[in-house]
């Protein structure tokens, strides 16, 4: 007896073989050249009269037979997708994550649309902010994020001082060199805040998103491997409509 997922690896070909079988078909029906013959004979008026050969084209196409090629091809394609549809809805399996069943017998349809999801939410991870490494961090529940100690530094402002380079004299004016002192005149605390994640947050949620996909495919080679009971309603149909 066929698995199921042996069943999905044939559909693809059976379709792509009907498809193309089916256009050549109408192909052939659309020239009426090929549906059409002829047989003529001459006799003539007496027995004198010019002999000519006679003349015959056989029928090259027939809607009938084309009808029957027709119904063994839709034939094999109705029922191989039957089998597949009918199987889909027997197989299920459940999703284990460290012997924890997240799902229990989850269909395959659902199983293929959480792959999906899990390969969207793992790019989504992948781009969540981290807290800066150069940095030591500690959450604030008041602020409801996280922060770093508190830093203090100086305010300060440059005042201007005057250093005498030499002393005034009778015949000259004092050298006087201005310069800047930096004056203290209070203190910075600063502390920042930052709603990144650390990277061991980053890296948890990425190890736990790969077990859940593993766990998921898993799931879906299993109710894959469901044993297919194998239809046979194509020809129940295709009778029905051209007998």
């Amino acid at each position: 007896m066929a698995r199921l997922n042996q069943i999905i690896a044939i559909e693809k070909g059976i379709k792509s073989r009907s498809i193309q079988e089916l256009a050549e078909a109408q192909r052939a029906l659309q020239k009426p050249a090929l549906l059409a013959g002829i047989s003529r004979t001459y006799r003539p008026k007496d027995e004198e009269g010019e002999q000519f050969p006679p003349e015959s084209k056989k029928v090259e196409v027939k809607a009938e037979e084309i009808i029957r090629k027709t119904t063994e091809i839709l034939t094999k394609l109705f029922d191989v997708v039957a089998t597949k549809d009918w199987t889909n809805c027997r197989a299920r399996a459940d999703v284990v994550v460290d012997g924890q069943t997240l799902l229990t017998q989850a269909p395959v349809s659902y199983l293929l649309f959480l792959e999906k999801q899990l390969t969207d939410l793992q790019a989504f991870i992948k781009k969540l902010p981290i807290l800066e490494a150069s940095e030591t961090w500690n959450f604030d529940a008041s602020a409801d994020c996280w922060a770093t100690e508190p830093i203090q530094t100086l305010k300060t402002f440059k005042a201007p001082r005057n250093h005498v380079k030499a002393q005034a004299t009778e015949h000259h004016p004092a050298q006087v060199e201005v310069y800047y002192e930096d004056i203290t005149v209070g203190y910075w605390r600063t502390v920042k805040f930052s709603g990144s994640l650390p990277a061991q947050r980053v890296n948890e949620l990425l190890e736990r998103l790969e077990k859940l996909q593993q766990a998921v495919k898993f799931a879906r080679e299993e109710a894959n491997n469901t044993e297919a009971e194998e239809l046979r309603i194509g020809d129940r149909i295709l009778q029905y409509l051209f007998s």
